[in-house]
Formats: structure tokens, C-alpha cells, sequence
């Protein structure tokens, strides 16, 4: 007998026959003997809608009551699919986030989990319950509710599958897996077998709706192998795990993000403390800088780029502004028509040569690179935002990504 935790996406669950869909699998699960701990998200499109709805009342609702809304997707699709397992003889109880324990820090709207108190939920299994745990959410130390952040419920899946110990976490989505490119970018794109938390982590931070990053590192933090399959087709899907000894992959997959605006702040003086100084600023609004590049100084001046969310772009050129001011700088320029590209891959760690062959095949398509940044199992490019499909093609091309047979240099 195994302790399995499932969680299932928006779509998983997103109208009554998905919901009988779904609850006949868990049943199955639970048949073959095993325990089973399920996570669900809250109906697709349901959480934009009730931001909509608070929206329509306030421009700036407040977070609190907004976490409290918000809360509601989730608990409303996992009382429905205990309902139906219920109804078809198999024995569920449906649990909020703050009734099975998951106790979080203070910050609204981006909770982090703090710790779970499992006794509960072990309790349930331990009675022959299927366990379904609304996603997303939690409480603090107040008894405020709160919620995760967008993606959260991956990170409520895998923080339990880590309290509890459990053998394994599947996370259900609408897709087979997690693909060497996005696939409706790239026809030839597949699907990858086995990838490295380290991988995973990159590939999200880098753009791709893959998971949320927050539970791939918990996954890699508590040793937790993750799944990443369909609950459309219920084939095999992505192990994500340490990866094994997969260096001669040299590269993975190929992520883009639309997501990005550059932002410029000319004339800067170069002098110790002033880039902390911009940066701190930025950092006080709860901004995530990502991309920094610094060019040569000259007669004591510098321009400092740096990339930031689209939807903080505004924000973040406000406080340039006054930053620039205040320290002597010059202008300030907002572009929000850029794009990242990367490849990632573990191999990249022992194989040299891969930058150069990426820019290559950039300069090839008459790609223009703004930025670059990389690390020990990637390399991004601040490219014109119009020509994000035609470089993701390029570079899964030109590593060989849609076919068996690895790149070499």
C-alpha cells in the first residue's frame, strides 16, 4: 500500500462530467489499496472570475478580504468532487486549507507555508477516508485565511505529500507531461520522460507554465518525486526527481516568456551603494527584479537594465524615476515589447560551447539579443517580443530537441 497525494488543475475539474471523471480515478486509486490524499484547484476560470467580480467594486480591494474570496474557488470544487466520491461508495471528507493544517505566514495573496499539522488529515486516512484538501490556501497565525499565490495549489500538493511522508505526488493537468517546448509553439516539441527539480525550477522561472516553482523546490528540498501527467488521458507522465545521471542531456527544453519589460535608468553615477540603492527601492514593493546588466563605466557615469514582470513595469519605472532623481541619474526608459528565451539543461554543467552555439543560431534567424543572463543549467536572451516564436523554433531545432538523437558538439 502506498500514501499518494493527486492534485487536480482548474481543468481537471472544470464542469460536472470532469468532476465524475476525476472522482472515478481517485476511486480506482483507492481500490488498489492505496491511501489517498487529493488536492484540487478551483474550477477553471473561477478565480479570474471572482477577481473580476471584486474588482468591479473596488479598483483596489483589500488583500485580506480578497484572500477570503479568493479561498472560496477551491473550497468549492473539493466539497464537490467528495460529494461524488461519496455518491459512488467511496468513503471522502472534504477539508479547507486551514482544517487540514496548513498554517502560513502573514502575507496576503503570497502566503508561504509555514508548517502543517498533519494530525488531522492522518487521522481521516488512517479511518479509511479519501482525504480531498482544498488547494491554495491556508491561515496564519492571526486566523486570517490566506492563499498561495497563483499555481498554489501545486504548492499545497507537495508541502503535504512532504508532512505526510507520502510515496509519491501526481499532479493532473491538461497535458501529458512536461514538453521540451511549449507545444503549441512548437509542432515537434516532446514529451520528456524524467527531468531534475534543478531543470523544473529554471523552466518555470523562465516562463513556463510547468508548475509552481515554490512546490518544485519543496519537492527538491523533501526528496518528494513529483508526476506531471493528464487527467485526460491517464497515460505516464514527467517524473521529476534528482534526475539521475542525466548529464549527457545536454539541453532539456526550451522556454520563452512574454511576461517582460526592460527598463534602462542612463547616467547613473558609478559610485559604491547606488545600485543596492535602486535595487532596495524596487524590492520595498515586493517587485522581482530578474535580468541586471551594468555597462563600462565612463567619466564616472554607467546605464544599469534590468528586467521585471510586465504587469510591475509601471510601478517599478515610477520608482526608477524617483530613484534616478535622487541620485543624480538620467533618463529613464520603459520598453514592455521584449521577451526571454532559454535553454536549460543539467548537461550544460560539463559541456562547453552551448552559448556559443545559441547565439549562433539567434544571429542565423536575424535575432537580435538586448540581454543575456545565464547560470550553471541555463542561458536566457532579452529579445523584440515579435520574434519569440521564430527564436524558440530556432534554438529547439538547432539542439536537436525534436528528434531522439542528442546535440553534440
Amino acid at each position: 500500500m502506498a500514501l499518494i497525494v493527486q492534485k487536480y488543475g482548474g481543468t481537471s475539474v472544470a464542469n460536472i462530467e470532469r468532476v465524475r471523471n476525476v472522482s472515478n480515478h481517485i476511486k480506482e486509486g483507492r481500490e488498489k489499496g492505496n491511501d489517498i490524499v487529493v488536492v484540487i484547484s478551483a474550477i477553471a476560470g473561477e478565480t479570474d472570475r471572482l477577481i473580476n467580480l471584486a474588482r468591479s467594486l473596488s479598483s483596489h480591494p483589500t488583500e485580506r478580504e480578497m484572500d477570503l474570496l479568493l479561498s472560496s474557488g477551491e473550497r468549492i470544487s473539493s466539497a464537490l468532487v467528495a460529494i461524488r466520491l461519496n455518491e459512488i461508495g467511496c468513503k471522502a471528507i472534504a477539508l479547507t486549507g486551514r482544517q487540514s493544517g496548513i498554517l502560513t505566514d502573514n502575507i496576503h495573496l503570497k502566503a508561504r507555508i509555514m508548517h502543517i499539522d498533519k494530525d488531522r488529515v492522518m487521522r481521516y486516512l488512517k479511518d479509511g477516508y479519501v482525504v480531498v484538501v482544498a488547494g491554495f490556501q491556508g491561515i496564519n497565525e492571526k486566523g486570517e485565511v490566506t492563499t498561495l499565490g497563483r499555481g498554489g495549489s501545486d504548492t499545497s500538493a507537495v508541502a503535504l505529500a512532504a508532512s505526510l511522508n507520502a510515496d509519491k505526488c501526481e499532479i493532473y493537468t491538461d497535458v501529458d507531461g512536461i514538453f521540451t517546448a511549449d507545444p503549441k509553439i512548437v509542432k515537434y516539441a516532446r514529451k520528456i520522460d524524467r527531468i531534475s527539480y534543478d531543470e523544473v525550477m529554471e523552466m518555470s522561472s523562465l516562463g513556463a507554465k510547468v508548475m509552481q516553482i515554490r512546490s518544485v523546490e519543496l519537492g527538491k528540498k523533501y526528496g518528494v518525486p513529483i508526476e506531471v501527467l493528464s487527467s485526460f488521458t491517464y497515460r505516464p507522465g514527467t517524473l521529476i526527481d534528482d534526475g539521475g545521471k542525466m548529464e549527457e542531456v545536454v539541453v532539456s527544453g526550451v522556454v520563452s516568456d512574454k511576461n517582460q519589460a526592460r527598463l534602462t535608468i542612463t547616467r547613473v553615477p558609478d559610485r559604491p551603494g547606488i545600485a543596492a540603492q535602486i535595487f532596495e527601492r524596487i524590492a520595498s514593493k515586493n517587485i522581482v527584479v530578474d535580468m541586471i546588466v551594468q555597462n563600462v563605466s565612463e567619466e564616472g557615469f554607467t546605464d544599469i537594465s534590468f528586467t521585471v514582470p510586465k504587469d510591475d513595469a509601471d510601478d517599478a519605472s515610477k520608482i526608477a524615476d524617483e530613484v534616478s532623481r535622487e541620485i543624480g541619474g538620467g533618463e529613464v526608459t520603459l520598453n514592455k515589447n521584449v521577451s526571454k528565451v532559454s535553454i536549460v539543461g543539467v548537461g550544460m554543467r560539463s559541456h562547453w560551447g552551448v552559448a556559443a552555439r545559441m547565439f549562433r543560431i539567434l544571429a542565423e534567424e536575424g535575432i537580435n539579443i538586448k540581454m543575456i543572463s545565464t547560470s550553471e543549467i541555463k542561458i536566457s536572451c532579452i529579445i523584440d517580443e515579435k520574434l519569440t516564436e521564430s527564436a524558440v523554433r530556432a534554438l529547439h531545432r538547432g539542439f536537436n530537441l525534436d528528434k531522439e538523437e542528442l546535440w553534440v558538439r
